[in-house]
Order: structure tokens, then sequence, then C-alpha cells
């Protein structure tokens, strides 16, 4: 979770243009690739005992306090200004839509479907950015990694729809329904990454981000207090722990370190790496929630990886990239 820096071409020692990629870099946006790749086990463990809205109001929760903590060693401030609202407040909204439809996709799928369907949100954006705003043509090249990726996620869709799909009694089965949801999610979230560069112009990023993640728990714990049902006896350890990981290693720790690397590097040489994500996301999956790993879901990884990598990066070089995550 994490916007582009506004002075992601100046470095920390003040020179003009970003520092190149070494190896201290590339393992550190390596891991915070996995890290997030992670995010969907993490919430199908919690979800085994807590309902999905309740997951994502705890998530913020903590993630509103690190944000709080980290505003005050930056020395940012949090009160808001005239016309700063307005973003603060739609951009919660789509926090609040976007994370209650991934949580409940990811409940009704399964945590490798989760992390392959949220990352083709990068080809939202791109379609958006190319049709609607016109601040990022589509080249050949993008074309093709949009077309890639997407012939791949519809092809996993629809396998699950198809005569091959057979009903199975083992709990991370996917739907069609939740992989259906996760597809509405990554568009929301295309469109949440899109209206965020608009934002960061009138309100600071990190208070941003602060008062975003306010009103999403605000709406979250609402959501949550009128149709879900939530008992004590459902934290037991596993999903405390999944609750930790999303809220202090995603949401504090990877936060953090992409911080820091923007500060050094442009956001698209960092993003390029995103393009590992679902890769990791789906080898989490089988590793710790025995999701099935059959060869279509494979090529599928492959595909929006390789779509991610063509979107992201320019013949001449890193393209534009958002470092956005949740």
């Amino acid at each position: 979770m994490s916007v582009e820096s506004p002075a992601d071409n100046v470095t920390v020692s003040g020179r003009i243009g970003p520092d190149p990629v070494g190896l201290t870099t590339a393992s550190l946006t390596l891991l915070t690739a996995a890290l997030w790749g992670g995010t969907p086990v993490a919430i199908r463990f919690a979800t085994d005992q807590l309902e999905p809205v309740m997951v994502a109001a705890i998530r913020f929760a903590m993630a509103a306090v690190f944000m709080l903590f980290w505003l005050r060693w930056e020395g940012g401030g949090l009160r808001m200004r005239s016309g700063q609202w307005r973003p603060a407040l739609i951009l919660g909204a789509l926090l609040f839509a976007q994370i209650s439809l991934f949580n409940v996709g990811v409940a009704r799928s399964n945590a490798s479907h989760g992390s392959l369907f949220i990352n083709t949100f990068i080809f939202w954006v791109a379609g958006i950015e190319h049709w609607i705003t016109g601040d990022d043509r589509l080249t050949l090249r993008k074309t093709l990694g949009l077309l890639l990726a997407g012939i791949a996620a519809l092809s996993v869709v629809a396998l699950e729809a198809g005569p091959s799909a057979t009903a199975s009694a083992h709990p991370e089965q996917p739907t069609v329904v939740g992989d259906l949801i996760l597809l509405a999610s990554a568009l929301l979230l295309g469109i949440k990454i899109v209206y965020t560069k608009f934002a960061v112009r009138h309100v600071e990023p990190g208070k941003l981000i602060f008062w975003h993640d306010v009103v999403g728990t605000v709406l979250f714990l609402i959501w949550s207090g009128l149709f879900e049902t939530t008992e004590l006896s459902d934290f037991t350890g596993p999903v405390i722990l999944a609750l930790l990981y999303q809220g202090v290693v995603v949401a504090g720790f990877c936060f953090a370190i992409q911080a820091v690397l923007l500060r050094r590097h442009s956001a698209s040489q960092i993003s390029v790496f995103s393009a590992t994500t679902p890769l990791f996301g789906i080898a989490l999956g089988v590793m710790f929630r025995g999701d099935s790993l059959s060869p279509w879901l494979i090529a599928a990884g492959l595909c929006v990886a390789v779509g991610i990598y063509l979107v992201s990066v320019s013949p001449s070089g890193p393209g534009t990239g958002s470092s956005d995550r949740s």
C-alpha cells in the first residue's frame, strides 16, 4: 500500500535523476513483491474464522495507526486544508468497495487466484489512462501485454465454468463467482490508482493515505456491524498472525521499504519488479493453503507476469508504473 513519491526523480543526496538499481534495491523490491503476493494467503487464513469485511476493518485500522506514527516521524501534518477532504473521502469509499470485494472474492475462491486476478489492475490502469484520461497512450508493446494477460485471466475463469470444472470438497476450490468478484476488485483498484494520481496533486501523499485508511476503516466497521457477526472466540492463533501480517508486515514494513526506495529510485524502476507478484502469490498459495497447481494456472500466472512487464517497461527502459498496493 503506497503511492508514488512526488519527488521520485530526486535522490536523497539531492542529485537530479534516480540512482541505478543495484543488488540491494532489487533484493528489497523482490522481497516486498513476495510479501504482497502473500496477502491473499493471509486473507484466506483470516477469513477461515472472521467475516471478510471485518478482516479489512482490522487490517486498515492497523495501517492507519502505522501511518500516524510514520507521519509523526517524518514531521508531516494531519490537518486537512480546504478542498482536501473530497479526494480523501472518495479514495476512502473506493478503498472500502475494492477491498471488501477482494476479501469476499478470496474467501469464495482461493489465495492463488486472488493473487493472479488482483494483479490485473495494472491493465485496467493502462486502459483507463489510454481511453479515458489520455495520460498514457497504449503502444503496440503495451497492447500485446494487455491481450496476453487478459486472455490468460479469462481462460482461468472459463475453465472454472466449463465442463472440465469438477465439484470438489477441497476447501480451496475456486469458484467462478469468486473469480469474477476478484476481477471486479481489480477494476476498482485500477480506478483507485488513477484517481490517486489526481488526488496527490491536492493532498500530501502520506496524509492522503492516512485519511483514506481512516475513512475506509470507518466504512468497513459500519458494514461489518450491520451485516456480519464476529465473536472473540474467532480470534484464533492463525487468524491473529494473518491479521498482523496484513497490518504490520504489508501495510507497515512493505510501505516503509518502498517509501525509502522511492527516495533514491523512480517509481517506474521499482514497478518493474511487480511482475513477480502474481508468481509469488501462486507459489505461496500452493505452499501454505494447498491450492491446486494446474498447468493452466502456471501458464496464466506467467502470462500475467509477462503482461505486467510489457505494460510497465518501454523499449528504452522502465515506463510509467504505479506502486500503489492494497
